[in-house]
């Protein structure tokens, strides 16, 4: 596993060395705009098992992606109205919306054929995910029923000898306690906050 350094590297290393990564089917340990996650291309059906198993995480169990956009949204999702209101006021942001998932997206990565999708408010994250110009997965870099640790030493401490399958680790530093984003399901059934997070229900909203 390679370790680069936020602070010793430009964006656009960073994000060409990340490129690499993703493109070669390996997993990606990033920094987002809440908490470190973990990348992989959402298109390949063998970097998603490497991922699940990396996490100890059921096949059963959805897995959120990362778009770049807005715009992007209805290439994988159906949107309502409130699911528009709801991404123009708060994306990029620590917001994922559960959204009723189209055809483009595997169904490892959905429940009930629905998708959890994250436009994060972070600069690396947006220009990595428009330069792939694919889905890339943004799960929480944690062992499945673990908690979120703040910096790479301790994620990697977590994993332990899983951490051998990650392909590269960008370290910016302690996420400080960073909130996950919040969750929140708009489907045909109606809205409902599936986890609360760094935004609130009262913003939200909701």
């Amino acid at each position: 596993m390679e370790q680069l350094s936020g602070q010793n590297q430009t964006q656009d290393e960073l994000v060409q060395k990340a490129l690499e990564t993703i493109s070669n089917g390996e997993i990606l340990l990033y920094p987002t705009d809440t908490v470190y996650g973990l990348g992989v291309d959402a298109t390949d059906e063998d970097a998603i098992a490497a991922l699940r198993d990396l996490k100890g995480r059921d096949e059963k169990k959805p897995i959120l992606i990362m778009l770049p956009s807005i715009d992007s949204l209805e290439d994988y999702a159906e949107m309502n109205e409130e699911a528009y209101r709801l991404a123009e006021e708060f994306l990029p942001g620590p917001l994922t919306l559960v959204l009723p998932a189209k055809k483009s997206v595997s169904y490892s990565l959905t429940f009930n054929r629905t998708v959890g999708i994250r436009i994060p408010n972070d600069p690396f994250c947006l220009a990595l995910s428009a330069a792939f110009g694919k889905p890339i997965t943004s799960t929480s870099a944690n062992r499945a029923g673990m908690d979120t640790m703040d910096t790479i030493p301790e994620i990697l401490t977590q994993f332990g000898f899983h951490a051998e399958s990650i392909g590269l680790a960008i370290d910016v530093g302690s996420k400080g306690k960073s909130q996950p984003s919040t969750i929140v399901s708009v489907t045909e059934s109606g809205v409902s906050v599936l986890r609360e997070g760094a935004l609130s229900r009262e913003v939200l909203g909701l």
